[in-house]
This record gives structure tokens, C-alpha cells and sequence, in this order.
């Protein structure tokens, strides 16, 4: 264990094995740092917060403060955090609230760019990339291997699916199905992300089933809804049922539609 002079670790954190904690870093005394988890300098960690094993924060970073939202009236909340993620310069992640059940959580092998902010009770999955200056509101749900560009904010409650990508400079005001690719000002749904499926290793065969999916979701006869149900009953990839089961899966947004 390394932990600079300068540094303030209040009574009752719980620092892990090996933890490195840098100059002028402040951890609260409801803090858990897991095994090697580094703290590079000027960071706090605050709050009923854990980090897990392997993570790194670099300097002038606030993690676990209390949620920028009015309607939160002091009541115990939560922050979790898992391992190896790398948290870049500046970034800010806010512990949960009672209306959204009291947890913010991110996953693991995540990595957040300089600035970027996590709001409370975001659920955010394993190996999702925020890069700079973008924001992710409350109550949204990120799922596993989404990008969110640069300078991009996703509206409170907004889910995204998983594999999705959102371009720079996007406003996304409604769920992206998974693989979805987002883009514009005002984010609109403009095909799939081709490029992330092939880096994951999909199949061709599904990659053309996702495919033949986006189009019917976007030229197919009745409902955005009523193709999906189509689809579901259609198809035999598990990729296009993943989109389908989150089309008709619980949410308080409605869709970005394929133009």
C-alpha cells in the first residue's frame, strides 16, 4: 500500500491491498477501494461508494457525491463501482436516490474520457466507453459495449441498448435498440453499428440477420411495435431477439425509429 502524506483517508474507509492513493486525494469514511485499485492525485471519493479491484482514477476527479437532482432530501444512497475500469481526468459520478432505488452502478472494463458525468441511479454495463464532456442522466440504463461519442448527453431515463454506438455532438432524447448506431444533433436512428459487431467477433450470418431486422423495423408493415413482435416470432437469431425482447422490454421513453 502507497499512500501519499498529503493525502486524507478518513476513519472507516476500507482500503484494499495494494491501493495506491496520490497527493491531496480525499476518501471518505463510507469509502471501499478494492485490491490495487490508484487514486493518481487530487481525486475524491466520497459517499457510501465502492470501487473494485484494478481501477484507476486520474486527478481532479469526484466520485460518489451526492446527486445533482432537487428532489433528493439527504436519504442513504449508494455508488458501485466494479473492477478495472479507468477513470480519466474530471470526471464526476453521482450516488443514487430513493425514487430511483438508491444504487448508481457501473460495471466493469469501463472506460470514462476527461469530464465526462454519470448521474444517479444510472446503471451503466461492462465495457462501456463515455468519452469526453458527454453526460449520461439519471435514471438511464446503459448497457454491455455501448460508445457514447464525444460532447453527446443522454436524456434521464433514456435506455441504450447493448453494442449500441452514439456519434459526437448527439442529443438522444429516446431508447436505442442494441447495435443501433445514433447520430446527429438531435440523435436519430441511422443503421447499425456494423463496425463494433465485427470487432466483437459476430458471425456473419448475424450480422445479416440484424441487418434484414433494421430494415424491417424500418420499411415493414404497421407499428414500429407491431414489427417487432413480427420479428420475434421470425427470426431464430439470438441477436435479433436480444432487440426484439428490448423493444418490448419495460421503459419510460418511447423509441428512436430507423428513418
Amino acid at each position: 500500500m502507497a499512500i501519499h502524506p498529503s493525502a486524507i483517508i478518513e476513519d472507516g474507509a476500507e482500503i484494499g491491498a495494494d491501493v495506491s492513493i496520490g497527493p491531496f486525494c480525499v476518501v471518505g469514511p463510507k469509502v471501499v477501494l478494492g485490491d490495487r485499485v490508484e487514486l493518481k492525485s487530487h481525486v475524491v471519493v466520497t459517499g457510501d461508494t465502492q470501487i473494485g479491484a484494478d481501477t484507476t482514477i486520474f486527478p481532479f476527479c469526484c466520485i460518489g457525491e451526492i446527486p445533482q437532482d432537487v428532489k433528493f432530501k439527504g436519504e442513504a444512497a449508494k455508488l458501485v463501482i466494479g473492477e478495472r475500469n479507468r477513470i480519466r481526468e474530471h470526471v464526476t459520478m453521482n450516488s443514487g436516490t430513493e425514487g430511483g432505488g438508491g444504487i448508481t452502478s457501473v460495471g466493469n472494463d469501463g472506460f470514462f474520457l476527461a469530464g465526462c458525468h454519470v448521474a444517479h441511479d444510472a446503471r451503466v454495463g461492462d465495457r462501456v466507453i463515455i468519452v469526453n464532456q458527454s453526460a449520461v442522466a439519471g435514471h438511464c440504463i446503459i448497457e454491455d459495449d455501448v460508445i457514447i461519442g464525444g460532447l453527446s448527453g443522454i436524456h434521464q431515463f433514456v435506455r441504450v441498448g447493448r453494442g449500441a454506438i452514439i456519434g459526437a455532438v448527439t442529443k438522444v432524447t429516446h431508447d436505442v435498440i442494441p447495435h443501433g448506431l445514433v447520430q446527429g444533433p438531435r440523435g436519430e436512428l441511422d443503421g447499425l453499428n456494423l463496425v463494433g459487431l465485427k470487432r466483437r467477433g459476430v458471425d456473419r450470418k448475424d450480422i445479416a440477420a440484424l441487418r434484414l431486422a433494421f430494415q424491417t423495423l424500418k420499411d415493414g408493415e404497421g407499428s414500429f411495435m407491431d414489427r417487432a413482435r413480427r420479428l420475434g416470432a421470425e427470426s431464430e437469431s439470438k441477436h435479433v431477439s436480444e432487440m426484439v425482447d428490448f423493444i418490448l422490454g419495460e421503459t419510460d421513453r418511447s423509441f428512436l425509429t430507423p428513418r
